[in-house]
C-alpha cells in the first residue's frame, strides 16, 4: 500500500510540475525600471546574495517572481538537484528548507533568510535602499 502511494504523488507532481512552471513563466511580472545609478548599487548588492530554492516549490515561485518584479539578479541554486547546494544548505543555514537567501556581507559573515515572505521583504528593502 506504500508503495501505491508514493508512485500516486510521484505522477501528480510528475503533472503538476510542468503546469506550475508553465504558469510561473506566463505570469512573471516584468521587470521594475531603475536609473544606471540604482542599478548598480543593486547589481552589487545581489552578487552577495544566493536563493536556495527547488524548481516547482510554489514559495519559491513566489520569490522568484517578486525577483523578477523588481529587476534582480540573484543567483539561483536548486538544492534539489544538486547535492553540494542541498549540503550548503544543510551546513550553512542548517536544515533543508526552501526558499532560503543566503546573504553575505562586507566582513565575511554569512546570514541564511528562510521564509518566502521574510525574503520579499529584505529584498524589497534592498532596492527602497537603492533609491535613497
Amino acid at each position: 500500500m506504500r508503495v501505491i502511494i508514493r508512485l500516486f504523488f510521484r505522477f501528480i507532481r510528475l503533472v503538476l510540475t510542468p503546469v506550475m512552471l508553465l504558469a510561473e513563466k506566463l505570469s512573471t511580472p516584468s521587470p521594475m525600471a531603475h536609473s544606471a545609478e540604482q542599478q548598480q548599487q543593486l547589481s552589487q548588492a545581489c552578487q552577495q546574495l544566493a536563493l536556495y530554492q527547488f524548481a516547482a516549490c510554489p514559495f519559491c515561485i513566489k520569490v522568484r517572481k517578486e525577483m523578477a518584479r523588481l529587476g534582480l539578479n540573484i543567483q539561483k541554486r536548486d538544492a534539489q538537484h544538486h547535492a553540494e547546494y542541498r549540503q550548503q544548505l544543510l551546513s550553512g543555514g542548517g536544515k533543508v528548507k526552501v526558499p532560503c537567501l543566503q546573504i553575505k556581507d562586507d566582513s565575511g559573515e554569512t546570514q541564511w533568510l528562510y521564509e518566502s515572505d521574510a525574503i520579499i521583504l529584505h529584498l524589497q528593502s534592498l532596492v527602497t535602499a537603492s533609491r535613497s
